[in-house]
């Protein structure tokens, strides 16, 4: 069995979020292409944001630290840290309303 520990990974993505151009860092914690569930932690520095995108499928996305808005469109949500929030089925942004740390987690259909 493999553990990981979701704060440590989340406090290691963070500090290479601040000291990146685009404020922003990555780490596959599970799964991947081709896999039916995936597991993102992303880090974003305070002030930058995830540019609006297609939705992924059905996903969630769980604040591990700081505080953060998920906007589709007109509509907003804030999310801080314990909140899980449900990512829209259509083009969003996530914005880093303070430095953040959030766990995504995408479920893909069998054979996609």
């Amino acid at each position: 069995m493999i553990s990981t520990s979701l704060t440590s990974l989340a406090q290691e993505q963070l500090k290479i979020a601040r000291e990146a151009t685009s404020g922003r860092s990555a780490h596959t914690v599970f799964g991947g292409h081709d896999h039916v569930l995936r597991q993102t932690l992303i880090a974003l520095a305070a002030g930058h944001n995830l540019a609006d995108h297609d939705s992924p499928g059905e996903a969630t996305l769980q604040v591990l630290i700081g505080r953060v808005r998920l906007v589709e469109g007109t509509n907003a949500q804030e999310g801080v840290v314990g909140d899980l929030l449900e990512i829209p089925a259509a083009r969003h942004r996530l914005e880093a309303l303070e430095d953040s740390a959030v766990l995504l987690t995408v479920a893909q259909p069998h054979g996609k």
